[in-house]
Formats: structure tokens, C-alpha cells, sequence
């Protein structure tokens, strides 16, 4: 049973990452509690709650380029049957409007919950990789 959870919330974590690069705000909030929470760089150090901080990126006009999203390094732990936290580094692959490639790398944490026999996604940690100096 475990494993077939584990596989299951993998499966959305994709999915999550594949709606945010399209741009499917109904399939963010689908996928998203109404309270979600996050520390994320766009967020400047503050933890943001609800859905309308996320809402004004999906708004925004795609630049032209393509872009795609790879989980690497990915973890499942189970917290009981209602809550798990999924962890992995995130490589996110674009192109932009002039067919120039870069790559830039993610080390996200996603908590999902099981209310009533759905997952939601409550709450995320995503900071840049690679970026420590002494």
C-alpha cells in the first residue's frame, strides 16, 4: 500500500509541476488547498498563504520560449495515511524567444494531505540549488 501511495503522490507532484508550466490555473487549484503555504524565492523571505500570491504568476505572459521541469533525486515520506512530504531537486530546462537554452536548479519540499480521499498540496520550500558559499 505504501508504495502505491508513494507512487501516487509522485505522480501528482508531476502533475503540479506540469500545470504550473502551462499556465492551468483551474489545474493549480485543483491540485492546491485554498491555505496553501510557501517560502519560495519570489516571496523574498516571507511565508505566503492563500492562493492569490500564486495567481498573479500564472497571469503573467509566457515569455515565448519552451520550458520543462525535471524531478531528480525524488523522496516520499508518509506522515500516517493523511499527510506526507515529497522531496527533490528540481532542474527546469527553458528556451527563451531567441532558441537559447538554460538551466537552473530547485530544491523543493512539497507537503501534500489526504482530506476525505483527495490530496491537496498544503503547503511548499522551494530555494535556488547550488548557491552556498562559506
Amino acid at each position: 500500500m505504501a508504495d502505491a501511495t508513494q507512487q501516487t503522490l509522485l505522480d501528482l507532484t508531476a502533475e503540479l509541476l506540469a500545470v504550473i508550466e502551462a499556465g492551468d490555473w483551474d489545474g493549480y487549484c485543483r491540485l492546491c488547498a485554498d491555505d496553501l503555504s510557501a517560502f519560495e524565492p519570489e516571496a523574498v523571505g516571507t511565508l505566503v498563504e492563500g492562493l492569490p500570491f500564486h495567481q498573479f504568476y500564472f497571469q503573467q505572459q509566457s515569455s515565448g520560449g519552451r520550458q520543462q521541469s525535471t524531478i531528480s533525486s525524488p523522496s516520499v515520506r508518509l506522515l500516517g495515511a493523511d499527510a506526507a512530504v515529497v522531496t527533490y531537486l528540481r532542474l527546469v530546462q527553458r528556451e527563451d524567444d531567441r532558441g537559447r537554452t538554460s538551466t537552473v536548479s530547485f530544491e523543493e519540499t512539497r507537503v501534500w494531505h489526504n482530506h476525505d480521499g483527495n490530496w491537496q498540496h498544503v503547503h511548499f520550500h522551494r530555494s535556488r540549488a547550488g548557491r552556498f558559499r562559506s
